[in-house]
């Protein structure tokens, strides 16, 4: 079946939304483009989703993004190469026990593909990059690792590599010999106010948005969303932004509008606090706060059948514990059944449970569950010797599961490792699964199709009654990928999405 995809508004758009908070920015005059790199962020706040430090290469002129990377360390070097349309990119980060890990990469400013250079497992943690000429490029990084080694943090090793094309070298083609060179120093040093001012010499508009946890429509045509650093905002049908809540702890994930005069918001807090969250009860004319609260524990705030807030219990494992189910007859999460001592966590001590909402008084303030109230429904895992863990869902009008997971394996996600699945809440056996490589991150449906959004920028459009596959693409803005963190259906057909970089499109197939 043919489906088309169309954007029908875009929300938050701004000057350099595709980097957040600039990190580093290096220009070239001759062609007149401005590279800038993000801050290093994760994926929708969350760090199961992994971690990116985005790139971006701008005209100067018009401020357009000509090219577009998303790296997984934090950037500390960019220079264009003299002639060819390449940037060189370093970057690195300490692994929190011993190596200096990172990549040195080249992105193609034609073709938006960039290589990984670096043969090594690990990398180098790259810290400086210039052109010597149009064969050659210094490289100067970090030591391997600071094991006995004092002077690690403030020296580090210069290289001169050499290569005719630049355009034709392989990926993970430098060697260790390539990359050898004497012991130089090499300060660490923070450029971010720098390539602040440089971005706001081109422009006064640019504003640090990232990563859209949550987005809704209300009746009056408002749009509302949470998001990094915003505990809530709403957005007129006019496009203008009307008021938003800032939140310099954390932001908003969890959204669900009450009744057209508040919604209750899940924030999100550093993990080392005792509590990783609070909820609040915000006014939906204003912003004003009309409650607030501690959970005893981790709680998803979702939306039930009967258009009632309430609290599920999200463990303790983060994004990995937490199913977090919309418009639910039953109040379900992933509960986890404590195993013999020194056992991991197996398929069978993991479970699909709930409670029932008339076993929870209405009152003003959703409360949370009683350990009585909760009853176990079925094993969370429907195949022996798999462990799986959450994600987003939603229930169908017939009483069944849709939800997204992973699948437990030691060392990361694995191919087809990532899930979609249909299931009753009983049954041992699944109505389908639909299995991708990447991470889901956001799921809605309407009364035909389930639409899902990946950590890499992908949606898919899945059949609501067999899973297949109807429609699927990467998102792209103004010809640059982008990547949905957020997804919301508010009629047939027509979806909002909140993406990586803060804005929202308001979106329709047909």
């Amino acid at each position: 079946m043919t489906v088309s995809f169309r954007i029908d508004r875009l929300l938050g758009d701004r000057p350099f939304a595709e980097v957040g908070d600039p990190a580093l920015a290096v220009d070239d005059k001759c062609r007149g483009l401005l590279a800038v790199a993000g801050t290093h962020v994760a994926v929708a706040g969350v760090p199961d989703f992994g971690s990116i430090a985005p790139v971006g290469v701008y005209d100067t002129e018009n401020l357009a993004c000509r090219a577009l990377l998303r790296a997984r360390y934090p950037v500390h070097a960019m220079a264009f190469h003299p002639r060819l349309s390449l940037l060189a990119v370093g970057t690195g980060d300490y692994d929190g026990g011993c190596f200096f890990e990172g990549e040195l990469l080249l992105l193609d400013l034609v073709t938006g593909k960039s290589t990984s250079l670096i043969k090594h497992e690990l990398g180098r943690q790259v810290l400086g990059l210039e052109w010597l000429s149009e064969q050659e490029l210094r490289v100067l990084m970090a030591p391997y690792d600071d094991w006995q080694d004092k002077d690690a943090w403030n020296e580090g090793h210069v290289a001169v590599v050499r290569r005719p094309d630049w355009r034709a070298v392989p990926p993970r083609s430098l060697t260790g010999h390539d990359l050898a060179g004497p012991r130089v120093a090499a300060p660490r040093t923070d450029r971010r106010e720098d390539a602040r001012q440089r971005v706001s010499r081109l422009s006064s508009e640019w504003d640090p948005r990232r990563n859209v946890r949550a987005v809704e429509e209300l009746s009056d045509g408002r749009i509302v969303a949470t998001l990094d650093g915003i505990q809530l905002e709403a957005w007129l049908p006019s496009g203008q932004r009307q008021w938003a809540v800032q939140d310099d702890d954390g932001g908003g994930r969890d959204l669900v509008v009450a009744d057209e005069r508040s919604a209750w918001v899940g924030l999100m807090r550093p993990p080392w606090q005792e509590h990783a969250q609070a909820v609040v009860r915000l006014a939906l004319h204003d912003g004003a706060r009309l409650d607030r609260f501690t959970p005893t524990g981790a709680v998803s705030v979702v939306r039930c059948a009967d258009g009632l807030p309430a609290f599920a219990p999200a463990g303790r494992n983060g994004a990995r514990s937490r199913l977090r189910v919309r418009h639910g007859s039953r109040v379900y999460f992933r509960a986890s059944v404590p195993g013999k001592s020194g056992q991991k966590l197996g398929s069978g001590e993991a479970w699909l449970a709930a409670v029932e909402p008339r076993s929870i008084p209405v009152a003003e303030r959703p409360r949370e569950p009683r350990k009585a109230e909760v009853r176990r429904l079925s094993p969370y895992s429907w195949a022996p010797g798999e462990t799986h863990f959450a994600g987003p869902g939603v229930e169908t009008a017939d009483g069944d599961l849709i939800h997204a997971g992973t699948v437990y394996h030691g060392h990361g996600l694995q191919p087809g490792g990532s899930f979609v699945v249909r299931r009753t809440v009983a049954g041992e056996k699944p109505t389908w699964v639909f299995r991708t490589d990447r991470k889901a991150t956001d799921l809605d449906r309407d009364m035909e199709s389930v639409y899902v959004t990946y950590d890499d920028g992908e949606l898919v459009i899945l059949d609501l009654r067999d899973g297949n596959v109807r429609w699927r693409q990467h998102l792209v803005v103004a010809g640059v990928p982008v990547v949905a963190t957020a997804l919301t259906v508010t009629a047939p057909g027509r979806l909002l999405i909140g993406t990586a970089d803060g804005r929202l499109l308001d979106c329709s197939t047909f």
